[in-house]
C-alpha cells in the first residue's frame, strides 16, 4: 500500500470533496490497488491495469468503475456515465456518511472488477450508427472526407457522430460538419489538439 505524493497533493487542492476522497483512497488502498493521477484524477489499478478513478463531480463524488458495465450489482448502487457509454458505471457519494455506508461493499466490487480486468473480459463494442444524411451527403461531395473519417478510431467516429445528430436542424448538422471537417482530414479527434 503505497501512498502517491500526487494524490495526497489532489486531495488537498481539492475545494469540494478532500474528506470524501481521503476516506475512499483508505479503501481502495486497502483492496491492494496502486494509485497514480491519470487523466488528472486519482486513478487506482490492479498490476498496470486501470480498474477505478475518483472523479469530482458538482453534485457527486463519483467513483466509476472502468469496466463496470460486467459488474454484478448486488447493492444497486452503479449507476450509467450518462446515455452514450457503454462500459463505465459508477458509484456516487455526496458525503462520507455515503462512503462510509458503502465500506464494506466497495472492496467486493473492486475485487471483481479485478477478477474482470486479469480474465480479459471486454464489453462489446457499440454497433456503428447510422448517419446522418448530411455527413454522408458530405462523402458523396467530398471523398477524402469519408476515407479520413472511416479511418478514424471508432470513439473518433463516434463522438463525431454524436455531435453531428445532436442537432435538430439539418441545416446545424451540416454547420457541425463544415466546421470539424478539417479536423476530420488532419485525422483528429474532436477533443484532439
Amino acid at each position: 500500500m503505497v501512498r502517491s505524493p500526487d494524490v495526497d497533493a489532489y486531495i488537498n487542492a481539492s475545494q469540494r470533496w478532500p474528506d470524501e476522497i481521503a476516506a475512499l483512497r483508505e479503501i481502495l488502498l486497502g483492496c491492494g490497488l496502486s494509485e497514480s493521477i491519470k487523466w488528472r484524477k486519482p486513478c487506482y489499478d490492479a498490476d498496470g491495469a486501470n480498474i477505478v478513478i475518483v472523479q469530482e463531480m458538482k453534485d457527486f463524488l463519483a467513483l466509476m468503475f472502468f469496466k463496470g458495465a460486467l459488474l454484478d450489482d448486488p447493492a444497486g448502487v452503479l449507476r450509467d456515465q450518462g446515455p452514450n457509454s457503454r462500459s463505465a458505471r459508477r458509484i456516487e457519494f455526496r458525503s462520507v456518511d455515503d462512503i462510509t455506508a458503502l465500506a464494506d461493499e466497495i472492496p467486493g466490487y473492486v475485487a471483481r472488477a479485478i477478477e474482470i480486468e486479469a480474465s480479459g473480459a471486454t464489453v462489446e463494442p457499440a454497433p456503428a450508427p447510422d448517419l446522418v444524411p448530411e455527413l454522408i451527403a458530405r462523402f458523396a461531395e467530398q471523398p477524402a472526407l469519408e476515407v479520413a473519417f472511416r479511418s478514424l478510431t471508432p470513439g473518433r467516429q463516434r463522438e463525431y457522430h454524436l455531435h453531428f445528430a445532436g442537432a435538430k436542424q439539418a441545416s446545424t448538422r451540416s454547420s457541425r460538419i463544415d466546421k470539424v471537417a478539417d479536423r476530420i482530414l488532419a485525422g483528429k479527434g474532436m477533443r484532439d489538439r
